[in-house]
């Protein structure tokens, strides 16, 4: 059984859904401290042919403060919120599958989350329900009771008690974690890596790596489940 612990971001790039599409069990890592300048609260879409930059307003946030705690500028998010629909409405209006992906957006955006943690998992399920993949989800703060621990034990930890021998991480954890620290504990490591893929964004040269929003207002479920399959695990 292969599990996968995360923090969760907001509308995150493709390789982020390759990952929960290759697991069993997917945990979002929410009671880590907020990570500032990452892809917590931002990510990227298409304007004009080149890559936009969008980011979630917050409320104070510092990287002394978890991520389920990290909340959002309610003062600042209503008007942001209207401005960032009518950019992707601007921007992918003619995209061939923008009034399915535009409403679940914008009931997204319209949670009423407090928390960045509550708006990000929100986005993450939604298309995870929309796409009909068959992950379990699992929140972190709510499951676990190892905060005491290091950073390594407590991914050890969480594995044990979900009874998952085979982790798998994201392609960047290979600079933080090692193979034999895991083995020692039983545990396969597994990194995940996107292949090289492609689809077609208007007329427009090729943009990679963009908010999956991008993927979902180009291709159908099926496409888009096909291309979740695009990866392949470094070990």
């Amino acid at each position: 059984m292969k599990i996968a612990i995360m923090q969760p971001y907001i509308f995150p790039y493709i390789g982020y859904f390759q990952m929960i599409n290759a697991v069993d069990k997917f945990v979002f890592y929410d009671d880590v401290n907020f990570i500032k300048q990452g892809w917590i609260n931002r990510n990227k879409i298409m304007v004009s042919g080149t890559d936009h930059l969008f980011t979630v307003p917050l409320s104070k946030a510092n990287s002394f403060t978890p991520i389920k705690d990290t909340l959002i500028n309610e003062k600042l998010y209503e008007n942001w919120k209207i401005k960032f629909l009518q950019t992707i409405s601007q921007s992918y209006k003619n995209a061939p599958y923008f009034n399915v992906i535009y409403k679940l957006v914008a009931d997204i955006m319209n949670n009423n989350c407090s928390s960045i943690s509550d708006l990000a998992i929100s986005s993450i399920k939604a298309i995870s329900h929309y796409l009909n993949l068959k992950t379990d989800f699992i929140i972190s703060s709510q499951s676990y009771q190892n905060k005491n621990l290091e950073r390594q034990e407590r991914l050890f930890d969480i594995c044990i008690q979900e009874k998952s021998m085979h982790y798998i991480n994201a392609f960047g954890g290979q600079e933080l974690y090692k193979k034999q620290d895991f083995i020692k504990r039983g545990i396969k490591l597994d990194f995940i890596k996107t292949l090289p893929l492609e689809y077609k964004q208007f007329k427009n040269r090729f943009i990679p790596n963009l908010s999956f929003i991008d993927v979902l207002m180009f291709n159908n479920a099926d496409e888009i489940n096909l291309l979740l399959t695009q990866y392949e695990f470094i070990n």
